[in-house]
């Protein structure tokens, strides 16, 4: 081979560079080896490369058989099915068609196979053997293309089944869902029907059940014949209904008699309300739980403020019944503000003149569950996802921002956990911001006063206090004459 070829060659790959690779004699001629000298390495063994450097032939030939196990796998399995159907199918007649089946990459197997059966099983065949053929000769039929010959021979063999759906038992859904495809493909109506019904009974996992729905409607089935499967995924549920399933698992978790079964599925209905959103629960029926919630909330308090003096009444008992109202109700505005329907509800809350003034009647330690309530709003609108006008912002400030600020110690120490001191804090910086200047300065002067006496008792909004402070004096802008509106917060 000439030089300039030989370079071209190793430039290219298909062979190594002779000076990257190690070769004894190019190191110490045999003759040169003293007596003392180990033997010479034995040669590597004949499926292993002969040089450390793998040249672009050998790594194609690498990649080649790294491609044929599979292929070769389900050739193997084809000849199997081959195999069992040439031995286990009786036919009382000699088989008269030939029929080819051909992969897209070339694979092909040849099926002795009766006309007989396959014209009456499927109508792709009976249309392909309609023509005359002379007594004696076989007739050939060809499938090209196929995506899977495996899947293509083993219908073909179904053809011969007496009890498809016994034959089916054990399948799992993908290699029913591919049988199903080609029975489609053949019109072979007897497998479409057995392969429907094994998907109907059979359970799905989670990828399963995806690759059912995409598969069904790529088929475009008729819907009676899909229909009674898609109903386990999917329906149409009318607003009525969807409201009043609703309304059951809602209804279900407020008066749950399990505390611990109670949060449990406090979470898993959140979930679901965060996920659904195809079917919009109506406003109607969230708010009508919210008026029953706050109902509670009011009775609760008024039984506890006749019977919080008396010696016979648990008081673990009393602040579990308040506790476990006031959960309910910050569980439902949490609702709210996932559907972006609470603006209402804090018109509403800074309404509750009576269930403030009770609230101010019972000890901080029964009460302060309350007042997370008024936590989650302020944080709601402080971050933009509770939208409402300032007279309401101001309003709910005034009737319970004092609430909070008494309740504040006692929830950093007992709901440590579950508050976000951080969050609350922020959110309530962010929604005394949002209010005109002269309602900033009143309400910043007096929570200044508060926080140098309680300290950490006291929510911390020194940046909203910064914030005032700079806009009030630094940037000199002009407060507007709204002292109308500051009503008797703080008087």
């Amino acid at each position: 081979m000439a030089s300039r070829e030989v370079s071209t060659m190793i430039k290219h790959g298909f062979i190594a560079d002779p000076s990257l690779s190690f070769s004894p004699s190019r190191t110490t001629s045999p003759a040169k080896l003293s007596s003392s000298s180990p033997p010479p390495p034995s040669p590597p063994p004949l499926n292993e490369p002969t040089h450390s450097n793998p040249t672009l032939f050998d790594m194609m030939s690498e990649e080649h058989h790294r491609e044929q196990p599979p292929r070769r796998k389900s050739h193997a399995r084809v000849a199997q099915i081959m195999a069992e159907f040439k031995n286990g199918v009786v036919y009382d007649a000699p088989s008269d068609v030939k029929l080819t089946v051909v992969g897209r990459d070339g694979y092909r197997v040849t099926m002795d196979v009766h006309r007989k059966v396959l014209s009456e099983k499927s109508r792709f065949f009976m249309a392909k053997m309609s023509s005359r053929r002379e007594k004696g000769v076989s007739h050939m039929v060809e499938i090209s293309e196929c995506d899977d010959v495996e899947i293509y021979v083993e219908t073909v063999v179904l053809m011969y089944c007496d009890d498809l759906k016994k034959k089916l038992v054990g399948e799992n859904v993908v290699k029913v869902l591919a049988l199903l495809k080609v029975s489609a493909a053949i019109s072979f109506d007897e497998g479409v029907v057995s392969c429907l019904e094994h998907l109907e009974a059979a359970p799905w996992s989670g990828d399963e059940e995806e690759v059912v729905v995409s598969c069904l409607d790529e088929l475009h089935l008729p819907e009676e014949e899909v229909g009674l499967i898609l109903q386990r995924v999917s329906s149409e549920p009318t607003r009525d209904r969807t409201d009043d399933i609703f309304l059951k698992l809602l209804t279900g978790v407020l008066q749950a008699k399990d505390d611990k079964a109670r949060r449990e599925m406090k979470v898993v209905i959140f979930k679901l309300v965060r996920e659904e959103a195809d079917h919009e629960v109506s406003k109607e029926t969230l708010y009508g739980l919210c008026h029953r919630c706050l109902t509670s909330l009011v009775l609760c308090l008024s039984e506890v403020t006749t019977q919080m003096n008396d010696p016979g009444k648990d008081r673990g008992a009393l602040m579990g019944e308040i506790a476990r109202e006031a959960d309910n109700m910050l569980w439902m505005v949490d609702i709210l503000i996932e559907k972006k329907m609470c603006d209402e509800f804090v018109k509403l809350w800074a309404d509750q003149k009576e269930l403030a003034e009770l609230h101010a009647k019972i000890p901080t330690m029964y009460r302060h569950e309350i007042s997370k309530i008024t936590a989650q709003i302020c944080v709601g609108i402080g971050r933009g996802r509770i939208l409402v006008n300032r007279e309401t912002r101001f309003a709910v400030l005034n009737t319970w921002l004092e609430a909070l600020y008494e309740d504040f110690g006692w929830m950093r120490r007992l709901s440590s956990r579950s508050l976000d001191r951080k969050l609350v804090e922020d959110g309530l910086s962010q929604t005394i911001l949002t209010l005109s200047l002269r309602q900033q300065q009143v309400i910043l002067m007096k929570w200044f006063d508060r926080f140098l006496s309680k300290g950490d008792d006291c929510p911390n909004v020194q940046r909203a206090f910064e914030v005032w402070w700079r806009r009030a004096f630094i940037r000199q802008v002009i407060a507007e004459p709204d002292a109308s509106q500051l009503q008797t917060l703080y008087d």
